[in-house]
Formats: C-alpha cells, sequence, structure tokens
C-alpha cells in the first residue's frame, strides 16, 4: 500500500477518533457535570466515573488517536509540500496539546485531588465545588480543542 494511502487512512482514523473524544467531553460539559451538580452524593458518583472511564476501550481510543496524532505531526513535516499537510499538523497537534496536554496538566491532577478527599468534610465539601468549577472549565476546553483537532483533520483528508 503505498505511503499516501496509509497517511489518508491515519488522519481518517485520528479524524474519527478526536471526533469521538470531543463527544465524551461534551457530553461531560454540557450535561453529566451539571448532574452530579445537582444531586447529593455527586463527588462520589464522580470519584466513581474517574475508575470506571480507565479502561481498555477510551483508552485505545484517547491514547490511540494521541499516538495517531504524534505520528500524524511528524509524518506531516516531512510531506510540507502535500495538499492538507498543514491542516493534518494542525489538527495532530490541537489533537495533542488540547486534549492530552490539557488532561494530563489540569483534569488528572483535580481528579486525584477528589479522589483522596473525604467530600463529607466542609474541607471536602470545598474541593467538591472548586472541582466542579475548574474541572468543567478545563473540559470545555479540551471538548473544544479535540473537535478543532477533528476539523482540522477532516480539512487536511485528500
Amino acid at each position: 500500500m503505498p505511503f499516501e494511502k496509509i497517511f489518508y487512512f491515519l488522519t481518517l482514523a485520528a479524524a474519527l477518533g478526536s471526533g469521538l473524544i470531543a463527544g465524551v467531553f461534551f457530553i461531560f460539559s454540557v450535561a453529566i457535570m451539571r448532574a452530579l451538580e445537582r444531586i447529593p452524593n455527586g463527588a462520589a458518583a464522580m470519584k466513581s466515573i474517574n475508575v470506571v472511564i480507565i479502561n481498555p476501550m477510551f483508552l485505545g481510543v484517547f491514547m490511540g488517536t494521541a499516538v495517531l496524532c504524534l505520528a500524524l505531526a511528524i509524518f506531516s513535516v516531512f510531506r510540507w509540500h502535500e495538499p492538507g499537510s498543514v491542516w493534518v499538523l494542525f489538527g495532530a497537534l490541537f489533537y495533542i496539546v488540547g486534549s492530552i496536554a490539557v488532561t494530563m496538566i489540569f483534569n488528572v491532577p483535580m481528579n486525584n485531588a477528589l479522589e483522596a478527599a473525604d467530600t463529607n468534610t466542609p474541607g471536602g465539601h470545598e474541593i467538591w465545588k472548586n472541582y466542579l468549577t475548574n474541572w468543567t472549565f478545563w473540559n470545555h476546553v479540551r471538548a473544544v480543542a479535540s473537535i478543532v483537532a477533528s476539523a482540522g483533520l477532516i480539512i487536511g483528508l485528500k
């Protein structure tokens, strides 16, 4: 199979993966976090979600898309003269920075702090309130970044 076809299918797979992840982040931003804020034991539910989400299906798409994007970013630099390569590079980098890096720098540490907190205490309740605001903000960033990444990758398809 010629490299052009491989590059096309890798780009398509990364576009689909980033779109799928954008959907996960979007539904958390517009529904799940709001629902958890309304229920008495929302923090416990979120703690459970944070454990359950670490599974092969989610991580396969989330991290698999990152691996594809890293490869596509490298390939795009070497294919700079080819139509669409700039868009593929843009989309790949947007996913790596806006989805993966933001997750590792902001969301995961907040998940760890929430896990360690006793949310039945005043201090733990304060952690939960801050979590709802701050985690959701960074989740909005991840949702937008992932959809922009998907769009860039789609535009880069030829």
